[in-house]
């Protein structure tokens, strides 16, 4: 039996487990939550709510999630005088799959991103984003229902993994007068100076993630978007290198760009799933000019940063975008939004963005039919205008409601 220094396990419930490496999840699993800080108890609240209703309704009460809540950020400061405490790591490694609201990181000073921490130290290298649009949502682009996109960033190098040394420091300098002696490049002695490690095995990893999952969706789409035209042996590389596994581990599966045309005459094969590239640049072009031939994304962590953002952009902004962080087995669901402090114990913002993340742990416990149920729920609410202040700001004569009222309202449309 494991043992918390100030948690409490369920005294119901059973623990997920991993048996011949894949989860199996009991009819009654102990699902921990972290709550968050600023908005996060109102969402996470109404999240709950809204999944223990769905499960109900798909189940009929053959299946029961048991919450155990765990801590982490401003509360776990109050209650073990640090921000990400023991209890919590040991909890996510035993429980699997988790479910958090989001977390404040300072800017500049503070403590690290507990969100990038909680990432690496379990290896959690896929952070997935579903973006896809609700009819009736204001958009600012003219079709937003052709957006439909899955992206797979990888979470623990590039920008996640940088090492920087600050302006005018003795360790500054001397990568710069290095670089100059050795390679005879010069760089202006006024910078700042930063290094982003991408990987074989990091890389690798993150595209076999995107290509299993269009083989498990039936989706025939795989693009790999990077910067290589410029750094050729990060960015660029990591397209050789997502390309290599794809023609090694994939090869009677996978097309690409060029057999498309020469073969296939534009026309993709069924069964087969087209694996081609984008430069960063180009594709936030045409994630907004040719959005639907756009399936699944794979890609570098700074650019799925962006590119992310973008595209929910396109569906209502970040209250209605979803996401993951997977490794082999550990699945940390949570908003992709910031805390709002502002908004804090308001209950007033948009818990959409929360409650799809729900939809995205219930996929991955095999659940799929209450996530159904919760995105068939969330469509119809919205059609009937029934929606929070965020959203009803930019509809003509809609009155918002509150976040807990909006939750009510998607188990009504159950």
């Amino acid at each position: 039996m494991i043992e918390f220094e100030k948690i409490k396990i369920p005294k119901t419930g059973q623990k997920v487990e991993i048996k011949d490496d894949k989860i199996i999840v009991p009819d009654n699993p102990i699902i921990p939550f972290i709550e968050g800080d600023g908005i996060g108890p109102d969402i996470m609240k109404v999240t709950r709510k809204v999944i223990d209703a769905a499960v109900e309704k798909a189940y009929k009460g053959k299946k029961k999630i048991i919450w155990f809540e765990i801590f982490a950020g401003e509360k776990a400061q109050k209650i073990y005088g640090t921000v990400l405490p023991e209890d919590t790591f040991e909890a996510i490694e035993n429980y699997l799959i988790v479910i958090k609201g989001p977390l404040t990181t300072p800017v500049g000073g503070g403590y690290r991103s507990l969100n990038v921490t909680l990432r690496q130290k379990f290896d959690l290298y896929s952070c997935i984003r579903p973006v896809r649009y609700f009819n009736g949502v204001p958009s600012p682009v003219k079709h937003p229902e052709q957006m439909n996109v899955v992206i797979f960033r990888e979470n623990t190098e590039d920008v996640y993994a940088g090492i920087e040394w600050k302006e005018g420091t003795v360790e500054a300098k001397k990568i710069i007068d290095f670089i100059k002696n050795t390679y005879k490049i010069d760089i202006a002695s006024d910078s700042g100076i930063g290094i982003k490690p991408i990987s074989i095995k990091r890389t690798e990893r993150l595209v076999r993630a995107a290509i299993k999952y269009a083989i498990n969706k039936k989706l025939n789409r795989v693009t790999l978007v990077h910067k290589g035209n410029i750094m050729k042996f990060t960015e660029g590389s990591f397209r050789d290198w997502g390309y290599n596994l794809a023609h090694r581990e994939f090869k009677d599966q996978i097309i690409t760009e060029d057999d498309l045309w020469e073969i296939y005459n534009g026309n993709i094969p069924e069964g087969k799933i087209l694996i081609n590239d984008r430069i960063a640049d180009s594709m936030f072009q045409q994630i907004l000019t040719r959005t639907n031939e756009y399936q699944v994304i794979a890609t570098p962590n700074l650019n799925g940063d962006y590119l992310s953002d973008a595209a929910a952009a396109q569906i209502g902004g970040l209250g209605m975008a979803p996401g993951a962080n997977i490794g082999d087995f550990i699945g940390l669901f949570e908003a992709t939004h910031g805390s709002a402090p502002k908004y804090t114990g308001q209950d007033k913002v948009n818990p959409s963005s929360l409650i799809l993340s729900g939809v995205m742990m219930l996929d991955y416990m095999g659940w799929d039919k209450a996530g159904v149920i919760i995105t068939n729920a969330i469509q119809k609410t919205i059609k009937q205008k029934k929606v929070t202040y965020d959203l009803a700001r930019l509809m003509e004569n809609i009155k918002p409601i509150k976040c807990s009222e909006y939750g009510n309202e998607i188990i009504k449309n159950m």
